[in-house]
Order: C-alpha cells, then structure tokens, then sequence
C-alpha cells in the first residue's frame, strides 16, 4: 500500500492530500529514510511523521484496503509521540 493512502485510511493524517504534502516536504521518513509518498509500506515497517513540534513514530501493523473508523486505530502501535 502506497504511503500516503496508508497515513490517510489510518487516520493518522486527515487527508491524503495532507500527507503528500507532509511526504513531500521531507517530514515523514520510513525505516529512518525519507519516504516519497508513493513508496509501497510493508508491515513491520517504523514511520516518523514531524508536524510542527509534535513527533509520532508507529510500527505498521496491518494493510487492509478498506477499514472502518473504529478499526484504524489497530493498523499501527505508537512507539513514541
């Protein structure tokens, strides 16, 4: 699953445009590597996502194309806010 939609079904992000934007402006990085929107996430995976002064790292932990707003919450483990 491409990065951005993975930020948006998530709901870490609100939208998806929102992460491409993040993405693109070098504040989000997977595996410690500045990620591009359209980078394929693999579960396991360790996103930093920096807005403003707050930093969260999660753990991917589900890829699911489709997820209820109840459920997003399972797709990630915080590791750090």
């Amino acid at each position: 699953m491409r990065l951005d939609k993975f930020l948006k079904i998530s709901r870490i992000l609100k939208r998806r445009t929102v992460a491409n934007a993040a993405c693109d402006g070098g504040r989000v990085t997977v595996n410690g590597k500045t990620a591009k929107p359209s980078l394929q996430l693999n579960m396991g995976d360790i996103l930093e996502i920096s807005l403003g002064n707050n930093r969260l790292c999660v753990r991917v932990l589900a890829l699911p194309q489709y997820v209820k707003k109840e459920e997003a919450q399972n797709l990630f483990e915080v590791i750090s806010e």
